[in-house]
């Protein structure tokens, strides 16, 4: 019996000894006697145990980070600079087999690719000009990193530029440029505001004056109107009663002074009278 079970054994172990699980986060390589036999996708895969080999390859997004260096900028100033880089392998077969075949180490290979990129970036600027372009700096050290490492099957999916650090003494002239230029904006701004408020503060006398000024003219005007009617009024009616009152006291003073006055026939005394004060006649 012992004979009939010790080949089962035997035959189970090495299956289960050539099982091999890969998860959706990789990928694998098969050697058969260390040479390239097949892809492995995620699932189930069985090996020939002793005779084949599977070698497991991450392809999620990694994150390897580039140590800080001293950098001579162009402006002859040293700057401590940190870079991080985020990669993953593509998960096709060809760039799996690249990022095995093609380059000894990626992630290290990265690291000093990065190093190098930033010190040729960096040392065509100035200092100054580094701390205000990172933007720049990063797209650059993006597109090169991404240039060169083709060949090995990756994706670099961004790079971030984490410091610029100039030497301490630079470092606090800088923030006294920085202080004096927010003392002076704040400075323009206002004198700005002062010279805006003095003028609405001109602009508002000159408009209460402007508005004095003519309500005096209207009033003025007005008077003038007053009087003008006045004028008229009295053209109207105190002219000619003033002619008629001086022909009055002149009859009267004639008649006072017993001055002689002919009298037509047929004609009465009122209306004579009248006529001499230039009334009309009353008609009989």
């Amino acid at each position: 019996m012992g004979s009939i079970f010790l080949p089962i054994i035997i035959a189970v172990f090495i299956f289960l000894s050539g099982v091999r699980i890969i998860r959706p986060t990789s990928r694998g390589l098969i050697e058969r006697f260390g040479k390239y036999h097949r892809f492995a996708e995620p699932g189930f895969h069985w090996i020939i145990p002793w005779v084949e080999v599977i070698y497991i390859v991450n392809v999620t997004e990694q994150m390897v980070n580039a140590d800080t260096q001293e950098i001579i900028t162009n402006d002859n100033l040293n700057a401590k600079v940190d870079a991080q880089v985020y990669f993953k392998i593509k998960p096709d077969e060809e760039s799996v087999k690249s990022s095995q075949y093609h380059v000894y180490n990626y992630q290290v290979q990265i690291v000093n690719l990065a190093r190098t990129t930033l010190r040729n970036i960096i040392g065509t600027m100035t200092l100054k000009s580094a701390n205000s372009e990172r933007g720049r700096i990063n797209t650059d050290l993006h597109q090169i990193l991404g240039r060169e490492t083709e060949s090995w099957g990756l994706e670099i999916v961004r790079t971030e530029l984490k410091e610029i650090d100039p030497p301490k003494d630079v470092q606090e002239t800088m923030n006294k440029v920085v202080k004096a230029e927010n003392e002076k904006i704040a400075a323009i701004d206002f004198a700005t505001a002062t010279e805006t408020a003095a003028d609405g503060q001109k602009r508002a006398e000159i408009k209460k004056a402007e508005g004095i000024k003519q309500a005096r003219i209207l009033q003025a005007e007005g008077e003038a109107e007053a009087i003008r009617l006045v004028n008229e009024a009295a053209e109207k009616y105190f002219v000619g009663n003033a002619q008629l009152l001086r022909r009055l006291e002149a009859v009267e003073k004639s008649l006072s002074q017993n001055t002689k006055v002919v009298v037509p026939i047929n004609s009465e005394l009122v209306n004579v009278i009248g006529e001499l004060a230039g009334i009309v006649p009353v008609k009989k």
